[in-house]
């Protein structure tokens, strides 16, 4: 069961990894302004997730790529407090969804730690 839920976090990090540079509109929408180059940041952001999924299929760098999905989750929680702020002030029907994600990060957070043990 371990190794599925290991594999899907692979898949579900690969795929928005790719979404960043697919799409990459909507995730300098949600970064925070204080923040430059934003257009830089989100292929990079992208490209770490790709990166350190990826690394999760190696078990001898498990637990490094692990600690570097943790890291980028905390890096980039800024922008989803930016989208709910910004959901709220346009009065967006999907607040909700973007109020969410907020929670939701700590649970990916978990998710990953799980693999941060050998």
């Amino acid at each position: 069961m371990k190794l599925i839920g290991l594999y899907i976090m692979v898949a579900l990090y690969v795929f928005t990894g790719t979404m960043h540079f697919l799409r990459p509109k909507g995730f300098m929408q949600i970064m925070p302004k204080y923040l430059p180059w934003h257009y830089e940041l989100v292929l990079l952001s992208g490209a770490c997730e790709i990166a350190f999924a990826l690394l999760l299929l190696f078990p001898a760098a498990r637990t490094a790529g692990a600690w570097m999905i943790i890291v980028l989750l905390v890096a980039v929680f800024p922008a989803n407090i930016q989208m709910a702020i910004s959901f709220y002030q346009k009065h967006n029907p999907y607040l909700w969804l973007a109020l969410l994600r907020l929670p939701l990060q700590f649970l990916l957070i978990w998710w990953a730690w799980l693999y941060t043990r050998k």
